[in-house]
């Protein structure tokens, strides 16, 4: 059984939305129940695609209250943070592997306002993020490899979110930090995600298919994931 104190969270990725309908999307996640609006930035150097601008981000900030965060799949996350959070992104989420000086990266997050985050790729050990746990509010365990949606979830990083979780327990901050897991989460999978240690679920492709609607996939990824510490 996985103790965890702090809630499960359910919380989309805008990456398969229609860019053009972005604020519609937007509405239809909060009246569906979700917790949060993750937003996927990538450079195209850090990973392969390009996708939002801190304008677009901007222009949706007014269609809800829900907290807005940016996951920063880019080289330069010192240099872009501060758009980001003007542009009303509450949480930054930078890669352990981008970030020649990650405690100071997060720190300079803090400093702009935002909660900091730490995202680790499937390759790279939870030790990564061992040192910085005290500055951040989220550690995010990729279960794909980043860059495009609707990839296949590797169940082979549930240890590692075990290992996060145990890692942030060790510390003392089981109240504080919370694990996300980000990458093919949808119901087959978020339980085995949910029992390793994560309470914050990314779900993209999984919401937007479901043909019974939003409000039906969030309440049934959320379900599965609180049934997940109970077993």
């Amino acid at each position: 059984m996985t103790c965890v104190t702090l809630p499960i969270q359910i919380a989309p990725s805008v990456l398969p939305v229609d860019f053009s309908k972005l604020g519609e999307a937007i509405v239809a996640l909060d009246e569906a129940g979700v917790d949060l609006i993750q937003w996927d930035v990538m450079d195209g150097q850090f990973v392969p695609n390009l996708t939002f601008g801190p304008d677009i981000i901007a222009s949706t900030r007014s269609l809800t209250k829900l907290p807005f965060e940016a996951h920063l799949m880019v080289l330069t996350p010192d240099v872009m943070a501060k758009r980001y959070v003007e542009a009303g992104c509450q949480r930054l989420i930078v890669h352990a592997e981008a970030c020649t000086h990650l405690h100071r990266t997060l720190g300079n997050i803090r400093e702009l306002g935002a909660t900091a985050a730490v995202a680790l790729n499937p390759a790279t050990p939870a030790s990564a993020v061992a040192d910085v746990l005290d500055l951040v509010d989220m550690v995010l365990v990729m279960t794909v490899n980043p860059g495009f949606g609707g990839q296949s979830y590797i169940s082979t990083m549930e240890p590692k979110i075990a290992e996060v979780r145990a890692m942030i327990r060790k510390a003392g901050l089981d109240d504080v930090v919370n694990v996300e897991v980000d990458g093919g989460i949808g119901p087959k999978t978020i339980a085995g995600a949910a029992a390793a240690g994560a309470n914050v679920l990314i779900a993209g492709s999984a919401l937007f298919k479901e043909p019974k609607g939003l409000k039906h996939a969030v309440t049934e990824l959320r379900a599965a994931a609180n049934a997940a510490f109970k077993n």
